[in-house]
């Protein structure tokens, strides 16, 4: 082996092995790795198969570039997020467009830049040094002896993930006690699936299946301890972000036909305007109408008819995963899934007869339909106004207010307008003009700020307090036009999640983090005098039910209630404007699906942990 020290082939087994040391970062960031011992099993047979299968590292080292670009992400996610590259990361990424990605990095984009040219060196350097040397040639008679033993692997690993494992036998029991418990395991799966699934034809014979896989050969390591490894596992999670994508355009084909049956409670052509304002990144104890000392909302609090709601959390921290839960049904513990089955509100207010509107200061960017937007195209009218700018005023959320006044002015009687904002969005500086830059030092005038740099904790925090001053005065303004309108209007206003702002000695900031202050949101609702003559028993459920524990599952149910709006299988336990309305159970993820009212709050960041065992993430 004295050959492996000659300076070409010991720059290649070094570089190769520093790719698979990446998983054992973790716990240098305070994470835990799980399983050490089987990634560093999957790691080397892998190493064995590519190995095997190319003879030379020069011929399988271009099949090595997605690891090394992907290498700084990952450290950098560790650090900031304590999570490396996922499914969810690669849809972010897939959905950014570069000016977003600018202003995010700030002036660390040039550093960025320049890691990435250093990784793509290391990368050419290495590749050179395995193309000028032999002596890592896999030639000799062991190698089709190790690949055989890696295709009958694999083809045991393949069999056991298509008809799965069979369970232990029992102890102390032969092997007919065993093959009764297989089948008596294997009637109470096919009798549980029943009770969920659509009932088939009697006619239809079941299709032929081969027995499971021997629990004896079952393999020590399954699909997603492999994704966990480096460099190869990165594959897998390409694959799952492929998949992901794949299930989101059938998700959109097979919904093109569902229907909530909805329509009026009354059936009347009365005049009403319904509004919903999706705020963005804005954070509840930072709202002076939920007793923050700082007067950030002078304006909402003047208005006697809004009503805040003191306890609404949300169920992920990140805009693509939480808006779907705001306006669909999808649950809380589905919402890292990309897509759903069902159609949005808005197809439920078409049917029952309203005009809808979806006007976003949000960008409408990327090759694929997001988790967002393919909700947003159920509306008559689709306006994304936010072409991609983020340092100059289009992409103030006033920009909002022309479309917002003809669709209030539409001559459709019933109209549903959903205003999605950019609310407190990084940079914070960028969301509000010069006369609303009230608490000094901030980040006002400058040039790409580094949101990672706790040295500019104050002037971040003063820059976030003046974006919630000037979401005041939007909502204020939002507030006076449907005012102006003189009809029955009511409007609900929720954020998608709140922010971490280095809080105390807490080092986080931003959001992604399992931090009450991400979860716990600012809401209200408002209506007009008219809305309240009209329906004077949602008002006063509405009051009775501002200080509830609620979640942004309960939005959907609302907005309909608000509209009046019914359907077949409607659940007005969960709209805070009705009598029925009961309490659920509020998830959030945070190391799994915590009960966030049996969690535990921790540290300055205030992190929210479960007191028993969080559900299992899907």
């Amino acid at each position: 082996m004295s050959f492996l020290l000659r300076p070409r082939n010991l720059y290649v087994a070094l570089t190769y092995l520093l790719l698979s040391c990446v998983p054992y970062v973790a716990p240098l960031f305070g994470q835990p790795l799980s399983h050490p011992g089987q990634v560093a099993g999957i790691e080397l047979l892998a190493w064995l198969g590519v190995w095997g299968v190319f003879k030379r590292p020069a011929y399988f080292h271009w099949l090595l570039l997605p690891a090394f670009l992907a290498l700084p992400v990952e450290l950098y996610l560790y650090a900031f997020y304590g999570q490396g590259i996922s499914t969810h990361h690669l849809g972010i990424i897939a959905e950014t467009s570069p000016a977003e990605a600018m202003e995010f990095l700030g002036s660390k984009v040039w550093l960025l830049i320049g890691v990435f040219v250093g990784m793509l060196a290391w990368f050419v350097t290495s590749w050179i040094a395995a193309w000028r040397t032999r002596d890592l040639d896999w030639a000799d008679v062991s190698r089709p002896v190790v690949l055989g033993v890696l295709a009958v692997v694999a083809v045991v690993f393949a069999y056991g993930l298509k008809y799965g494992v069979a369970p232990p036998p029992l102890a102390g029991a032969g092997p007919a006690a065993a093959s009764v418990r297989l089948v008596k395991a294997s009637d109470s799966v096919e009798a549980a699936s029943e009770e969920t699934a659509a009932p088939r034809p009697s006619s239809i014979p079941r299709p032929a299946s081969l027995p499971p896989l021997a629990h004896w050969m079952k393999l020590p390591f399954d699909l997603d301890t492999f994704a966990h490894s480096w460099p190869f596992g990165l594959a897998a999670r390409g694959v799952d972000f492929y998949k992901e994508r794949v299930y989101l355009a059938d998700l959109n084909r097979r919904s093109a036909n569902f229907r909530f049956h909805a329509h009026l409670a009354e059936p009347n052509d009365d005049p009403q305007v319904i509004v919903m304002v999706i705020g963005e990144s804005s954070r509840y104890d930072r709202w002076s109408l939920n007793g923050y000392d700082r007067d950030t909302n002078p304006l909402l609090s003047q208005e006697p008819n809004v009503v805040p709601l003191r306890d609404v959390i949300t169920s992920v921290s990140a805009t693509r995963l939480s808006v779907p839960v705001i306006i669909s049904r999808k649950p809380a513990t589905q919402s890292l899934k990309d897509g759903f089955s069902e159609k949005s509100f808005l197809t439920a207010f078409k049917e029952a007869g309203y005009k809808t509107f979806w006007l976003s200061n949000q960008i409408s960017f990327g090759k694929f339909d997001t988790p967002v937007s393919v909700f947003a195209k159920e509306a008559d009218v689709v306006d994304f106004l936010n072409l991609g700018g983020f340092t100059d005023n289009s992409n103030y959320d006033e920009i909002l207010f022309g479309p917002l006044k003809h669709a209030v002015a539409d001559p459709a009687p019933k109209k549903l307008i959903v205003l999605h904002t950019l609310g407190s969005h990084w940079n914070y500086s960028h969301r509000y003009p010069k006369q609303f830059d009230k608490w000094l030092p901030s980040l006002y005038g400058i040039d790409k700020p580094v949101y990672t740099d706790i040295r500019i904790k104050d002037k971040l925090n003063n820059s976030y307090d003046s974006s919630i001053l000037y979401t005041d005065w939007f909502l204020d303004h939002v507030i006076g036009t449907l005012k102006e309108a003189d009809r029955p209007a009511a409007m609900l206003y929720v954020a998608d999640h709140g922010q971490t702002l280095y809080d105390n000695s807490c080092r986080l900031a931003f959001h992604g983090h399992n931090t009450q202050y991400e979860f716990h949101v600012p809401a209200f609702a408002w209506y007009s005098d008219a809305y309240a003559a009209r329906f004077p028993d949602k008002v006063t459920q509405l009051r009775r039910h501002r200080k509830a524990k609620l979640a942004t599952e309960n939005i959907f149910h609302t907005l309909l209630d608000l509209g009046d709006v019914r359907y077949p299988d409607e659940r007005l336990a969960w709209s805070f404007v009705n009598a029925a309305f009961k309490q659920h159970k509020r998830y959030v993820d945070s190391y799994g699906w915590t009960d966030y009212d049996n969690a535990a709050i921790k540290g300055d960041c205030h992190e929210v942990i479960a007191k028993g065992k969080p559900l299992p993430r899907d």
